[in-house]
């Protein structure tokens, strides 16, 4: 059974577990319930405790985690791995890739894969990423191992930074701000629009020519297709997407990945910047292009 472990700092003594463990610690009243269905859940220096009793100053707080409810069958693929920890996960997501299964899709997933490489590990958690990722799309993807790191980084607590290849010349940088909605008579597809969810993307352009842009894109919302719907309504969709634009002839997706993660662990407290390289295809067609990778690497440090 997986568990935590917490020492308790001066400026709790006295407190309740479950202040301490709200305020300090970050769990949420949810989790909390869970751990009085765990036998000795919650354990002081070796002693079972109840949310209502109290702490003191350096005592070591032990939680068991509840087991795992896996519903995934997994599967094994191969995982480019760029962090990983008791508590979390974070993999470059190939592209064509779905993170989750659809219905009538037979196909591998990402969730699949996952439960798969926990499998062969010997532990056995459930599939929680921290944010999304169209099939199509590649790059960093995070997964909580359990259900306080979920909760702790959620809420937009990671920061994401993508590069993109835009159709057209792009200079300097800008603000997208304009509302996102679905498109009438479509489940999936979005559309600017009177009507949708706020929607803010950040852009700027790294290198280019007439013919594209390579662009580093920030997002303060996460909306579906956010990027993708707000560059073609630029009158830039980005390159191999079908769906917002036309052009398929250097790639056969759209030209979006994520290269960076900025987050602070939960755990740990320390800052996290991960990164994953431009994936070959998108190298190539910025080739293909005239295109130069001109990358200053992360806006995200410091």
């Amino acid at each position: 059974m997986d568990q935590l472990t917490f020492l308790v700092p001066a400026e709790y003594d006295g407190a309740t577990v479950q202040t301490f463990l709200r305020r300090g610690c970050g769990f949420s009243s949810r989790m909390l319930a869970r751990f009085r269905q765990v036998e000795d859940g919650i354990l002081a220096d070796g002693a079972p405790l109840r949310t209502i009793d109290y702490v003191q100053t350096g005592q070591t707080l032990v939680l068991r985690l509840p087991e795992d409810m896996v519903r995934v069958e997994p599967v094994e693929y191969p995982l480019e791995v760029v962090y990983e920890d008791s508590s979390l996960l974070v993999v470059n997501k190939p592209p064509y890739l779905a993170v989750h299964p659809s219905a009538g899709k037979p196909e591998p997933t990402l969730a699949a894969a996952v439960v798969g490489y926990y499998q062969k590990k010997g532990e056995s958690h459930a599939f929680r990423p921290l944010g999304r990722l169209d099939r199509n799309t590649s790059g960093l993807l995070a997964a909580a191992k359990n259900a306080h790191v979920a909760y702790a980084l959620g809420g937009g607590k990671i920061q994401k930074e993508y590069r993109a290849l835009a159709l057209g010349k792009l200079e300097g940088e800008g603000i997208i701000d304009a509302p996102i909605r679905v498109r009438e008579g479509s489940c999936i597809t979005r559309e600017v629009g009177e009507g949708g969810k706020p929607s803010v993307t950040r852009w700027q352009a790294l290198s280019g020519n007439d013919r594209a842009t390579y662009l580093r894109v920030c997002i303060d919302t996460g909306r579906t297709h956010q990027i993708r719907v707000h560059m073609a309504w630029l009158g830039h969709p980005l390159a191999g997407d079908t769906m917002y634009g036309e052009d398929q002839t250097v790639l056969p997706r759209q030209g979006l990945h994520c290269g960076f993660l900025r987050f602070r662990h939960p755990l740990t407290g320390e800052t996290l910047c991960l990164s994953a390289p431009l994936p070959q295809d998108m190298r190539e067609a910025m080739m293909a292009l005239g295109v130069e990778e001109k990358d200053p690497g992360c806006s995200l440090d410091g």
